[in-house]
């Protein structure tokens, strides 16, 4: 992983926690020495590995709970650390956005050489829903594509609903989210929220 995602679990836990909680999960993680994570380099997936199962500790939170926070936290700090231009050329809707992840990823690779993005294909349904279906070499971010979904959700002010359906850690071939996208007065979301069903 390159120290841009740790970089954003830095962030997100001293935004939300304060820094002192974050250096008890660097100790917890064996990481104390490492003053800071440089964006562009790469690092062992293990360091963020070692991030988030420390912070599960510390916050008392489940790895699911830590990632699905950290994909809707991701949205918004890579916007905020300059890669807002990347994500507007993107897509100027939330289908739109999911039609072309893969490109994004694709311009993304250019400053970051090593990069093994995930794969994303996505299937428009008549009533308006989707079917995203997530390819990576790594296991166990599903649940960040959750957050990140709407996290996206929130960016195009879109309320949504996700379900995963098909999951690889289950035994699945694929995970694979079904998306809901509803207008804010939709009675099917609550409060026309963004919802975890």
């Amino acid at each position: 992983m390159y120290g841009l995602v740790n970089r954003a679990i830095q962030q997100m836990v001293t935004t939300h926690h304060g820094e002192d909680v974050w250096q008890r999960i660097k100790e917890r993680a064996d990481l104390q020495d490492l003053d800071f994570f440089s964006t562009y380099q790469a690092y062992p997936d293990d360091v963020t590995h070692r991030l988030v199962a420390a912070a599960t500790e510390e916050l008392g939170l489940s790895g699911d709970q830590i990632m699905q926070a950290f994909g809707e936290y991701w949205i918004t700090y890579t916007a905020t650390e300059g890669y807002e231009q990347l994500l507007e050329s993107t897509g100027e809707t939330l289908p739109e956005f999911l039609d072309h992840l893969d490109n994004l990823h694709a311009r993304a690779a250019l400053a970051f050489p090593e990069l093994q993005p995930p794969s994303f294909r996505c299937e428009h349904r008549a009533d308006a829903s989707m079917q995203l279906e997530y390819r990576s070499k790594r296991r166990g971010l599903a649940p960040m594509v959750t957050g990140l979904l709407h996290g996206l959700g929130k960016r195009f002010r879109t309320p949504l609903a996700v379900d995963q359906v098909a999951s690889r850690d289950q035994g699945d071939g694929t995970d694979l989210f079904h998306v809901r996208l509803a207008s804010p007065a939709d009675p099917g979301l609550p409060d026309g929220g963004m919802t975890h069903e």
